[in-house]
């Protein structure tokens, strides 16, 4: 392990605590030196060791239980992944976008409330439309539509991942603002909401895919040129 430079100590540390664990060489269940060898590790104090093992905790690469120590918990670099999302072709993250929203309204029509309607109703009232304002605000208020989506199925991996993706998810509502590929209409989106309404999980899901079709088929055509 590489002692921890000056430039910001605990960033540093967490880095190489990182290292060790996305190599292999802590492997995923395994108990990590406590805080004083770390302190003497890599040559910080315990402070910064309790800050840098916080920020893993809260990345999801460490979990602390009480009374025992500090263990693996993943040896999947969060925003290493996110990047490798990030590097994926758009096609590829639209068709993830898509398995990901449609299982989410599947689930939002079995499980929602009258209150949930009456949510995303209003969020999709806010939304607007693209002209309404700046782009970066408008992907924001898409963003949070689509995500009520997900609360309402009530699946909380789910939501995690949606979380963790929204970056990726981002980039592919701008890429229908930049005018790559046609931008889903208010009608389309409101379409969901109703699919969702139904009570039907099947016509849920199928609103959700007929919303992305046109994206998805502009996609392959630009692929095939």
């Amino acid at each position: 392990m590489q002692p921890a430079t000056r430039t910001n100590l605990a960033d540093s540390a967490a880095a190489s605590v990182r290292a060790e664990i996305v190599s292999g060489r802590w492997a995923v269940g395994e108990r990590i030196p406590n805080e004083a060898t770390l302190s003497e590790m890599l040559s910080v104090s315990r402070g910064t060791v309790r800050e840098a093992v916080r920020a893993l905790v809260s990345q999801g690469l460490l979990e602390t239980r009480q009374g025992s120590g500090t263990y693996v918990r993943s040896a999947v670099d969060p925003s290493a992944a996110l990047d490798r999302v990030k590097r994926a072709g758009l096609r590829d993250q639209w068709e993830a976008r898509t398995a990901l929203d449609a299982e989410a309204a599947r689930l939002a029509a079995i499980r929602h409330a009258p209150a949930d309607l009456e949510k995303l109703r209003r969020l999709l009232a806010a939304r607007g439309t693209a002209a309404d304002a700046d782009r970066e605000a408008f992907v924001r208020r898409d963003i949070a539509f689509h995500r009520a989506i997900v609360e309402v199925s009530g699946n909380r991996a789910m939501m995690e991942l949606y979380d963790f993706f929204t970056g990726a998810i981002a980039e592919t509502i701008d890429s229908t603002l930049a005018g790559q590929l046609p931008e889903p209409d208010a009608a389309a989106h409101a379409a969901v909401v109703e699919g969702i309404a139904s009570g039907d999980p099947e016509r849920a899901a199928a609103t959700v895919r007929a919303f992305m079709a046109p994206v998805l088929h502009e996609l392959d055509r630009l692929l095939s040129q």
